[in-house]
C-alpha cells in the first residue's frame, strides 16, 4: 500500500505505531503509581457488560446490515486490511443525532462503529472509508501490546472531577495524542492525504464539498511565523490535525518535536501534566542539591528544610553541568517557582547571614531568571537597592571565600 501526498506515492508508514506521550504515560503509571496500574490490569469486566452494550447499540441506533450496504462494509474491509486488523465490524447509524460524528464502542475481539448524521450522504467513498480508519485505529490502539494503551485510556477516564490539575491535564493530552494516531490510521486505510483531510473538513464543518490541498495550504498559513498551540479538550483543532497528518506522510524529520509543540506547547507550571510534574520535581531536587553542595551550607536547619520535600535528601558531591540548561525556560511562573525554591533556602537559617542569599543570586544568574529573582528578594526580604546591589556585585567573592 502507499500514500498519495501532493499526487505522488509514498510508501505508507508501517506498521502504525503508538505516539511517544502514550508511552511515556504508560511508563509513568507503570512506575509511579504501579498498585492502581495492577488493579486495572487485573480488574475483570463486569459480569454481563458486553451483552449490555450491545443491547443499548439496539436500542439507540439503525444497525447496517451488510446485505443491505455491502459498499459501506467494503470500505470497512479495506480499512481493515490496511490496518492489519482481523476482525469483525458491525455499523450503526445513530437514531437521535444529526451531529457530523463516529465513535467506536470498544469489545474484545470486535468492533462496533456508530455514525451520526449525515456521513453517509455527505462523504464519498474514499471518504468515508478515511473516517472507518481513524474509528477503527482507535482499536488498533487499544488492542496492541496485552491493552496497554487501552488500560490507560480507562485508568485516565476513571479519575474524580476532583482529580488535581496535571492528572485533568494528562488525560487531556492522552486523548488528543490517541486523536492523532487515529488520524495516522485514517490516512493508512486510505493512502490518500487530500481525502483524509478533506473528510475531516466536512465532518467539521458540514460542507457538501471540501478541497483537503486547499485546507492544507490554510493550515500551513497558520503556522507561518506563529507558534499555535491546541486549546482542544478532547479532539486537537482541525487545522493541527491537518498539519500532524501531512509531517507524518511525508516523513518530516522533526515530526514528533513539532507535533509536541502544537499539542502542548512550552512547558507551564499551571498545566504541568503527571509526568513533566515528575520530571519538575526531580530538576528541583537537582537544584537543591547543587544549592547546598558547599559544606558551610549543610546545616541542620538547610538539610531539614530540605527533607520534608526530600524524606532522603543529600547535597550534591559533584558539579551538575546539564542543570542550568534543562532549567530554562519562557514561562513565567515557572521561572517564579524556581525563584521562590532558591529564596526560601537564602532565608532558612539565620545563622549563615549574607552567603545564602549570594548562593542563590549565583544560581539565578546560571538558570536564566536573575532579573525576576532580584525583583522577588528585594520585594520579599525589604531590601534596600542599594544594599542589594553591593551584594550582587560581592556575591561571587563571597562565595569564594566561603570554599
Amino acid at each position: 500500500m502507499s500514500i498519495r501526498v501532493n499526487s505522488e506515492i509514498a510508501p505508507v508508514h508501517e506498521p502504525l505505531e503508538p505516539l511517544p506521550y502514550h508511552q511515556k504515560i504508560v511508563d509513568y503509571f507503570k512506575a509511579e503509581e504501579g498498585e492502581l496500574w495492577k488493579w486495572f490490569t487485573s480488574a475483570e469486566a463486569q459480569t454481563g457488560h458486553a451483552e449490555l452494550l450491545r443491547l443499548e447499540l439496539l436500542k439507540q441506533t439503525y444497525r447496517l446490515e451488510p446485505g443491505e450496504h455491502p459498499e459501506l462494509y467494503g470500505w470497512a474491509s479495506e480499512a481493515c486490511r490496511n490496518l492489519g486488523l482481523s476482525i469483525p465490524v458491525t455499523l450503526y447509524q445513530a437514531t437521535q443525532s444529526r451531529e457530523l460524528n463516529a465513535a467506536l464502542l470498544h469489545l474484545p475481539g470486535e468492533a462496533h462503529v456508530v455514525l451520526s448524521g449525515p456521513l453517509l450522504t455527505l462523504l464519498g467513498p474514499m471518504e468515508m472509508q478515511s473516517v472507518l480508519g481513524h474509528e477503527l485505529a482507535h482499536y488498533h490502539l487499544w488492542n496492541r501490546d496485552g491493552g496497554e494503551f487501552l488500560i490507560a485510556d480507562q485508568l485516565l477516564g476513571s479519575l474524580d472531577p476532583l482529580a488535581s490539575a496535571s492528572h485533568s491535564q494528562t488525560a487531556r493530552r492522552y486523548q488528543l495524542y490517541t486523536e492523532i494516531f487515529a488520524d495516522r490510521g485514517a490516512l493508512q486505510s486510505t493512502g490518500d492525504l487530500n481525502a483524509t483531510v478533506a473528510a475531516l473538513v466536512k465532518v467539521h464543518t458540514g460542507l457538501a464539498s471540501a478541497s483537503g490541498a486547499s485546507y492544507l495550504r490554510q493550515a500551513d498559513e497558520i503556522f507561518e511565523g506563529s507558534e499555535t498551540r491546541s486549546e482542544g479538550t478532547s479532539h486537537p483543532e482541525a487545522f493541527i490535525r491537518a498539519r500532524a497528518l501531512r509531517l507524518w506522510a511525508e516523513r518530516d524529520p522533526e515530526m514528533e518535536s513539532k507535533i509536541v509543540a502544537m499539542i502542548e506547547g512550552e512547558p507551564r507550571l499551571e498545566e504541568l501534566d503527571l509526568p513533566t510534574q515528575t520530571r519538575l520535581s526531580a530538576l528541583t531536587r537537582r537544584l537543591i542539591e547543587q544549592l547546598l553542595r558547599p559544606a558551610w551550607f549543610q546545616t541542620p536547619l538547610t538539610l531539614g528544610h530540605a527533607r520534608l520535600f526530600y524524606p532522603d535528601f543529600k547535597p550534591a558531591s559533584q558539579d551538575d553541568p546539564d542543570l542550568a540548561k534543562l532549567l530554562e525556560s519562557r514561562d513565567a511562573k515557572l521561572n517564579e517557582y524556581l525563584g521562590f525554591v532558591l529564596l526560601d533556602f537564602a532565608v532558612i537559617d539565620p545563622e549563615l547571614e549574607d552567603l545564602p542569599l549570594a548562593a542563590a543570586i549565583e544560581w539565578s544568574r546560571r538558570i536564566g531568571i536573575g532579573e525576576l529573582f532580584d525583583k522577588l528578594a528585594s520585594k520579599e526580604l525589604k531590601l534596600k537597592a542599594r544594599d542589594f546591589n553591593k551584594l550582587k556585585k560581592e556575591a561571587a567573592g563571597m562565595l569564594l571565600d566561603a570554599k
